[in-house]
């Protein structure tokens, strides 16, 4: 595997090797090991997989407690994924990070105390994601996806953007709820 830090403390990119012949290719795209050694000790406990069309766009999505870190990668398709640092204590808190994911070797960790969120570029996408902690409806939150501080750069088509009710109604980064 090889690692990349990213500008945010505690984030990853971490990209998995790719054994290509005429048949087709194999990747290991998890070893406990190998990630342990990235992130230190987390106990994946659920994988979540989503398929989403052109143009929506998930998140920024987070729990206030269970609080999960996630693994993720696009397996099909293209998104632009996001991470932003909500912990009060971290020298990057208050910044975002962005990636295209369109290759299934790259993934990207998201350490808890993130939110998250995507939005997809090609006709479809399928993301895959191993998380630390059980999803809590009573404790997940959503942080606006267009907040004017954070002002994230979306490569979105303003025609084509598919948001549900639950993400349309998400929190600024001032109101939102944060980690200490």
């Amino acid at each position: 595997m090889k690692v990349t830090p990213i500008i945010l403390k505690d984030a990853f990119i971490i990209e998995n090797k790719v054994f290509e012949d005429s048949r087709g290719f194999f990747i290991e795209s998890f070893s406990a090991k190998e990630i342990e050694n990235i992130i230190g000790k987390f106990d994946f406990v659920q994988d979540n997989h989503s398929m989403s069309i052109k143009g929506v766009l998930r998140g920024l999505h987070y729990q206030i407690e269970n609080v999960q870190g996630k693994l993720v990668r696009c397996i099909s398709g293209s998104v632009f994924d996001v991470i932003v640092d909500l912990r009060k204590s971290s020298p990057t808190f208050g910044k975002w990070f962005g990636k295209t994911l369109s290759n299934n070797n790259i993934q990207i960790w998201v350490p808890p105390g993130f939110a998250h969120g995507f939005y997809t570029l090609s006709d479809t996408a399928e993301v895959q994601y191993k998380v630390t902690d059980y999803y809590s409806p009573k404790y997940d939150r959503t942080l606006l996806w267009c907040d004017d501080q954070l002002n994230i750069s979306w490569p979105k088509d303003d025609n084509q953007l598919i948001i549900s009710d639950k993400d349309l109604r998400g929190k600024s980064f001032n109101e939102c709820d944060k980690y200490d």
